[in-house]
């Protein structure tokens, strides 16, 4: 399983690519497979994106993509020793802020 990460261009944020666009929450993200170099090149193109690659990825106990290595878990994730920190997909703050 591949999936794609990279940061946001306006606002500098961490972000997963869900299938049709990026998403701030790596419960969105889908298996880019086979398609995932065509993918970044597009998106790239486009400015979407900025810094985009691809990473492995596992499915989490629910059939969700989540990174394979804790590296990446850390960037999806947040801090490690204080999960209350991290951003949570039912935050109604968030992408709400700007940098």
């Amino acid at each position: 399983m591949k999936i794609l990460t990279g940061n946001d261009l306006k606002t500098g944020a961490v972000v997963w690519w869900d299938g049709s666009g990026w998403s701030l929450h790596v419960e969105d993200a889908t298996d880019a497979g086979e398609h995932a170099d065509m993918i970044l090149a597009t998106e790239t193109a486009a400015c979407r994106v900025n810094g985009g690659y691809a990473i492995d990825g596992v499915p989490d106990d629910h059939g969700k993509a989540r990174p394979a290595h804790i590296k990446d878990r850390i960037r999806a994730y947040g801090p490690t020793v204080r999960p209350d920190l991290s951003l949570k997909p039912a935050d109604p703050d968030a992408g709400s802020w700007v940098i």
